[in-house]
């Protein structure tokens, strides 16, 4: 299974509302993430499934690449912040016939994750993304196949 793991997109610091989960993408933060789902379609990334944490920055972020890649985003609770490798198994054991798969959420668990299922040290920054390739969905059985910051992918755009 190919895993994506993409980190929403730059937020505005506070909500109208105040809560963090309603917190919505910045205008910039939007720019570069539409740019950055233009670049990974020229690069020809393919998807089975795009899931998204409920949060707003990550469901605005999960849609913004869905648009682009023609995929409709589906939310899970499971990728909310404090998303461990138990929660992440459980999604994924709901999406076996997938096999290349991108998750949309939130720091730090995503670098934790991806650290986990690789065995190495990653630090996503808001709007990068890593592909974890693994035959088996087990801590440290994984590969780290990359890792790209937001530029990267803008820059194929």
């Amino acid at each position: 299974m190919e895993l994506y793991f993409l980190r929403h997109g730059v937020a505005a610091e506070t909500a109208p509302d105040g809560t963090d989960a309603s917190r919505a993408l910045t205008k910039e933060g939007i720019a570069k993430m539409k740019s950055a789902a233009r670049g990974l379609r020229k690069l020809g990334l393919k998807l089975d499934a795009l899931l998204s944490s409920p949060l707003t920055r990550a469901h605005e972020t999960a849609a913004i690449v869905g648009r682009e890649l023609g995929l409709e985003p589906q939310l899970s609770d499971a990728l909310a912040p404090g998303c461990d490798l138990p929660r992440l198994l459980a999604l994924l054991g709901e999406h076996r016939a997938a096999e290349r798969v991108m998750l949309v959420g939130h720091e730090p668990d995503l670098s934790g994750l991806v650290a986990t299922l690789s065995g190495g040290r990653v630090l996503m920054r808001k709007g990068g993304l890593a592909r974890v390739d693994a035959e088996v969905l087990e801590a440290g059985a994984g590969t780290l196949v990359w890792l790209l910051p937001p530029r990267a992918m803008r820059e194929a755009d």
